[in-house]
C-alpha cells in the first residue's frame, strides 16, 4: 500500500521540479544563447556582460576589431588611440605616407616639413 502513495508523490515532485527549472531559465532561446556563448554577443539577453561597449566585448564587431588590429585603424571604435592624426596613426594611409617619404612630398599630410600638402 505504501508503494502506491510513493510513486505519485515522486511523479508530482518531478513535475514541480521541471516547472521550477523552466521558470528560472535564462532569457532567449537555447540556439540564441549558444550563438551568444560562441560569438561573445548578447542577442538573447542572457549575457549582459557581453554587450557591446563592455570590457568583455568592446564596440564594433569581431570582424571590424580584427580589421582595426591588422590595419591600425579605428573603424570599430574599440581602438581610439589608432584614430587618424594620433602619434600611433598619423594622417593619411600607409601607402600615402610611404609615397611621401620616397618623394619628399606631403600628400598624406603627415610630413608638413616636406612642404605644402598637394
Amino acid at each position: 500500500m505504501r508503494q502506491r502513495e510513493i510513486i505519485p508523490a515522486i511523479i508530482i515532485s518531478a513535475a514541480l521540479l521541471g516547472l521550477a527549472a523552466c521558470s528560472s531559465s535564462p532569457t532567449g532561446t537555447a540556439p540564441e544563447r549558444a550563438v551568444d556563448r560562441a560569438a561573445g554577443t548578447n542577442i538573447s539577453g542572457a549575457y549582459p556582460s557581453q554587450s557591446d561597449g563592455t570590457a568583455v566585448n568592446p564596440p564594433g564587431t569581431a570582424a571590424t576589431r580584427a580589421y582595426d588590429r591588422a590595419a591600425d585603424t579605428n573603424t570599430s571604435g574599440a581602438y581610439p588611440r589608432q584614430s587618424d592624426g594620433t602619434a600611433v596613426n598619423p594622417p593619411g594611409t600607409a601607402a600615402t605616407r610611404t609615397y611621401d617619404r620616397a618623394t619628399d612630398s606631403n600628400t598624406s599630410g603627415a610630413y608638413p616639413q616636406n612642404g605644402p600638402r598637394r
